[in-house]
């Protein structure tokens, strides 16, 4: 089962960040190309809704409010992949006024290549934590 995996450190502290990210519906408030999330099966479940119009459906599979991660699962996709899991984590840096941001995942390809999902998810992990990144830096100077 392939995987991939991205993390970027952030000049904030793990728990604020978590403020931002740990919500289940929380996306939309960080992730330019997932304007819209709602919630069912008593939060269980998000209802996302992307930038293109396409709608996917995730189940919470594993929430730490003390370890600062979540993963969730695909109910509905657009995406060329089964058996996804992924798992959104924060962690503060020793030392420094920082954290990292890891957001990891593995699945089963649908129809193409080990490596053409890999790279697919790849690029959206890092695309998203680039989001996050300028995300907070936007909050950072507006608090």
């Amino acid at each position: 089962m392939p995987t991939t995996s991205a993390s970027i450190e952030v000049p904030v502290s793990a728990s604020r960040v978590w403020q931002l990210i740990g919500g289940f519906n929380s996306l939309p408030d960080w992730l330019p190309f997932v304007p819209h999330s709602e919630l069912s099966e008593g939060g269980r479940v998000r209802n996302l809704k992307t930038v293109d119009g396409e709608t996917i459906v995730e189940r919470l599979e594993a929430f730490d409010e003390k370890g600062r991660s979540y993963s969730y699962s695909f109910v509905q996709a657009p995406f060329p992949a089964k058996d996804y899991l992924a798992t959104l984590s924060v962690q503060d840096v020793a030392g420094k006024e920082a954290s990292v941001v890891q957001w990891s995942g593995s699945f089963t390809p649908v129809g193409v290549s080990d490596n053409e999902v890999t790279e697919l998810f790849h690029g959206i992990y890092v695309e998203g934590l680039a989001a996050l990144k300028q995300s907070l830096a936007t909050r950072s100077s507006i608090d």
